[in-house]
Protein backbone atom coordinates (compact mmCIF):
# COMPACT_ATOMS: atom_id res chain seq x y z
CA UNK A 1 0.00 0.00 0.00
CA UNK A 2 1.40 3.44 -0.92
CA UNK A 3 0.96 5.66 2.15
CA UNK A 4 3.40 8.55 1.76
CA UNK A 5 1.12 10.52 -0.56
CA UNK A 6 -2.23 9.25 0.64
CA UNK A 7 -5.11 11.00 2.35
CA UNK A 8 -8.13 9.55 4.10
CA UNK A 9 -11.71 10.28 3.13
CA UNK A 10 -14.37 9.20 5.63
CA UNK A 11 -17.69 8.03 4.22
CA UNK A 12 -20.83 6.55 5.76
CA UNK A 13 -22.88 3.87 4.15
CA UNK A 14 -26.23 5.52 4.90
CA UNK A 15 -25.85 9.05 3.53
CA UNK A 16 -22.22 9.11 2.23
CA UNK A 17 -21.73 12.53 3.85
CA UNK A 18 -18.65 13.79 5.70
CA UNK A 19 -18.74 14.61 9.42
CA UNK A 20 -15.98 16.31 11.44
CA UNK A 21 -17.24 14.91 14.71
CA UNK A 22 -20.02 12.47 15.41
CA UNK A 23 -20.89 10.74 18.68
CA UNK A 24 -20.57 6.97 18.57
CA UNK A 25 -23.78 4.93 18.42
CA UNK A 26 -25.15 3.40 21.65
CA UNK A 27 -23.93 -0.11 22.35
CA UNK A 28 -26.62 -2.73 22.56
CA UNK A 29 -24.57 -5.07 24.74
CA UNK A 30 -25.13 -4.98 28.49
CA UNK A 31 -21.42 -5.21 29.34
CA UNK A 32 -17.99 -6.07 27.99
CA UNK A 33 -17.78 -9.71 26.94
CA UNK A 34 -15.16 -11.90 25.38
CA UNK A 35 -16.58 -11.24 21.93
CA UNK A 36 -14.75 -8.87 19.64
CA UNK A 37 -16.67 -5.65 19.09
CA UNK A 38 -18.29 -5.19 15.66
CA UNK A 39 -16.70 -2.66 13.32
CA UNK A 40 -18.01 0.87 12.97
CA UNK A 41 -20.45 1.73 10.21
CA UNK A 42 -17.88 4.19 8.89
CA UNK A 43 -15.56 3.15 6.09
CA UNK A 44 -12.50 4.88 4.74
CA UNK A 45 -11.51 5.33 1.12
CA UNK A 46 -7.78 5.61 0.59
CA UNK A 47 -7.04 8.08 -2.18
CA UNK A 48 -3.93 9.46 -3.78
CA UNK A 49 -3.28 13.21 -3.71
CA UNK A 50 -4.58 13.64 -7.23
CA UNK A 51 -7.98 12.40 -6.04
CA UNK A 52 -7.69 9.09 -7.88
CA UNK A 53 -8.63 6.06 -5.79
CA UNK A 54 -5.81 3.69 -4.82
CA UNK A 55 -7.09 0.78 -6.90
CA UNK A 56 -6.38 -0.86 -10.18
CA UNK A 57 -8.39 -0.20 -13.31
CA UNK A 58 -11.92 -1.51 -12.92
CA UNK A 59 -11.41 -2.21 -9.21
CA UNK A 60 -13.26 -0.71 -6.26
CA UNK A 61 -11.36 1.81 -4.07
CA UNK A 62 -9.78 0.23 -1.00
CA UNK A 63 -12.24 0.44 1.90
CA UNK A 64 -10.70 0.71 5.36
CA UNK A 65 -12.82 0.01 8.43
CA UNK A 66 -11.90 1.77 11.70
CA UNK A 67 -12.44 -0.03 15.01
CA UNK A 68 -15.60 0.52 17.04
CA UNK A 69 -15.75 3.96 18.69
CA UNK A 70 -12.60 5.12 16.92
CA UNK A 71 -11.74 8.79 17.42
CA UNK A 72 -8.79 11.15 17.63
CA UNK A 73 -8.12 12.32 21.19
CA UNK A 74 -5.29 14.73 20.43
CA UNK A 75 -2.39 15.08 18.04
CA UNK A 76 -0.85 11.62 17.86
CA UNK A 77 -3.34 10.04 20.31
CA UNK A 78 -6.30 7.85 19.23
CA UNK A 79 -8.93 5.79 21.04
CA UNK A 80 -11.14 2.87 20.03
CA UNK A 81 -12.66 -0.46 20.90
CA UNK A 82 -10.72 -3.69 20.39
CA UNK A 83 -9.45 -3.88 16.79
CA UNK A 84 -10.29 -7.08 14.90
CA UNK A 85 -8.71 -8.42 11.72
CA UNK A 86 -10.89 -6.23 9.49
CA UNK A 87 -9.57 -3.09 11.21
CA UNK A 88 -5.85 -3.80 10.80
CA UNK A 89 -5.49 -2.24 7.31
CA UNK A 90 -7.01 0.96 8.70
CA UNK A 91 -4.60 0.96 11.66
CA UNK A 92 -1.72 0.66 9.23
CA UNK A 93 -2.61 4.08 7.79
CA UNK A 94 -2.13 5.67 11.23
CA UNK A 95 1.57 4.69 11.29
CA UNK A 96 1.33 3.83 14.96
CA UNK A 97 4.38 3.57 17.19
CA UNK A 98 2.51 1.96 20.06
CA UNK A 99 -0.77 0.44 21.19
CA UNK A 100 -2.04 0.72 24.78
CA UNK A 101 -4.41 -2.16 25.57
CA UNK A 102 -6.44 -1.92 28.78
CA UNK A 103 -7.81 -5.49 28.64
CA UNK A 104 -6.27 -8.22 30.84
CA UNK A 105 -6.93 -11.08 28.40
CA UNK A 106 -4.06 -12.40 26.24
CA UNK A 107 -3.62 -10.27 23.15
CA UNK A 108 -4.74 -12.05 19.95
CA UNK A 109 -1.91 -13.63 17.99
CA UNK A 110 -3.05 -12.02 14.72
CA UNK A 111 -2.89 -8.58 16.33
CA UNK A 112 0.51 -9.33 17.86
CA UNK A 113 1.88 -10.43 14.50
CA UNK A 114 0.55 -7.22 12.91
CA UNK A 115 2.32 -5.13 15.57
CA UNK A 116 5.59 -7.09 15.35
CA UNK A 117 5.73 -6.85 11.57
CA UNK A 118 5.48 -3.06 11.75
CA UNK A 119 7.63 -2.44 14.80
CA UNK A 120 4.67 -1.23 16.89
CA UNK A 121 5.16 -1.55 20.64
CA UNK A 122 2.38 -3.09 22.74
CA UNK A 123 1.71 -1.78 26.25
CA UNK A 124 -0.81 -4.01 28.01
CA UNK A 125 -2.10 -2.70 31.33
CA UNK A 126 -5.03 -4.96 32.13
CA UNK A 127 -8.03 -3.53 33.98
CA UNK A 128 -10.96 -5.75 34.87
CA UNK A 129 -14.03 -4.84 32.83
CA UNK A 130 -16.63 -6.11 35.32
CA UNK A 131 -19.92 -4.32 35.54
CA UNK A 132 -20.63 -2.13 38.56
CA UNK A 133 -21.21 -2.30 41.51
CA UNK A 134 -18.33 -4.79 41.55
CA UNK A 135 -16.04 -2.77 39.28
CA UNK A 136 -12.81 -1.58 40.84
CA UNK A 137 -10.68 0.92 38.93
CA UNK A 138 -7.00 0.61 39.91
CA UNK A 139 -5.60 4.13 40.24
CA UNK A 140 -1.98 2.99 39.86
CA UNK A 141 -2.78 1.29 36.54
CA UNK A 142 -4.52 4.40 35.21
CA UNK A 143 -1.49 6.42 36.26
CA UNK A 144 0.86 4.06 34.39
CA UNK A 145 -1.40 4.24 31.33
CA UNK A 146 -1.25 8.03 31.41
CA UNK A 147 2.55 7.93 31.52
CA UNK A 148 2.50 5.89 28.31
CA UNK A 149 0.13 8.35 26.65
CA UNK A 150 2.02 11.44 27.84
CA UNK A 151 5.35 10.17 26.48
CA UNK A 152 5.46 11.55 22.94
CA UNK A 153 8.10 8.94 22.03
CA UNK A 154 5.16 6.50 21.95
CA UNK A 155 3.17 8.61 19.48
CA UNK A 156 1.15 7.96 17.46
CA UNK A 157 -0.51 5.77 20.09
CA UNK A 158 -3.86 3.96 20.09
CA UNK A 159 -5.64 3.49 23.44
CA UNK A 160 -8.23 0.73 23.44
CA UNK A 161 -10.22 -1.60 25.68
CA UNK A 162 -13.01 -3.94 24.56
CA UNK A 163 -15.54 -1.38 23.36
CA UNK A 164 -13.72 1.91 23.81
CA UNK A 165 -16.14 3.13 26.47
CA UNK A 166 -15.41 2.63 30.18
CA UNK A 167 -11.73 1.80 30.67
CA UNK A 168 -10.63 3.91 27.72
CA UNK A 169 -13.03 6.62 28.87
CA UNK A 170 -11.42 6.72 32.31
CA UNK A 171 -7.91 7.10 30.87
CA UNK A 172 -9.00 9.82 28.45
CA UNK A 173 -11.03 11.55 31.17
CA UNK A 174 -8.00 11.71 33.48
CA UNK A 175 -5.89 12.96 30.57
CA UNK A 176 -8.40 15.76 30.05
CA UNK A 177 -8.01 16.79 33.69
CA UNK A 178 -4.27 17.12 33.07
CA UNK A 179 -5.13 19.23 30.04
CA UNK A 180 -7.19 21.47 32.35
CA UNK A 181 -10.57 20.68 30.86
CA UNK A 182 -13.51 21.58 33.09
CA UNK A 183 -15.33 18.57 34.56
CA UNK A 184 -18.48 19.34 32.57
CA UNK A 185 -16.57 18.93 29.30
CA UNK A 186 -14.74 15.84 30.58
CA UNK A 187 -18.02 14.16 31.55
CA UNK A 188 -19.69 15.17 28.29
CA UNK A 189 -16.92 13.50 26.27
CA UNK A 190 -17.10 10.36 28.41
CA UNK A 191 -20.88 10.14 27.97
CA UNK A 192 -20.71 10.61 24.19
CA UNK A 193 -18.85 7.31 23.96
CA UNK A 194 -20.47 5.42 26.86
CA UNK A 195 -23.99 6.62 25.93
CA UNK A 196 -26.63 4.65 27.87
CA UNK A 197 -23.88 2.54 29.47
CA UNK A 198 -22.26 5.45 31.34
CA UNK A 199 -21.13 4.41 34.82
CA UNK A 200 -21.41 6.66 37.84
CA UNK A 201 -18.34 4.92 39.31
CA UNK A 202 -16.26 5.96 36.27
CA UNK A 203 -17.34 9.58 36.57
CA UNK A 204 -16.62 9.58 40.29
CA UNK A 205 -13.19 8.07 39.67
CA UNK A 206 -12.33 10.73 37.08
CA UNK A 207 -13.52 13.52 39.36
CA UNK A 208 -11.45 12.31 42.33
CA UNK A 209 -8.36 11.21 40.38
CA UNK A 210 -5.26 12.97 41.74
CA UNK A 211 -3.19 14.40 38.88
CA UNK A 212 -0.59 16.10 41.10
CA UNK A 213 2.10 13.46 40.49
CA UNK A 214 1.77 13.87 36.71
CA UNK A 215 1.63 17.66 36.43
CA UNK A 216 5.32 17.86 35.53
CA UNK A 217 4.67 15.91 32.31
CA UNK A 218 3.56 17.80 29.16
CA UNK A 219 -0.09 17.10 28.43
CA UNK A 220 -0.53 18.99 25.18
CA UNK A 221 0.57 17.40 21.90
CA UNK A 222 -1.00 19.68 19.29
CA UNK A 223 1.26 21.33 16.73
Amino acid sequence: MRQEAASLVITHEDDRQHHHSRPPPPDEEEEDTGAVAPPSCATILLRREGGEAEAGEGEEPLQLVPPLNFAMVDQGVYRSGFPDASNLPFLETLRLRSVLCLCPEPYPEANQEFLRARGIRLFQLGIDGSKEPFVSIPEDTIREALKVVLDTRNHPVLIHCKRGKHRTGCVVGCLRKLQRWCLTSVFDEYQRFAAAKARVSDLRFIELFDISSLKHLPASFSC
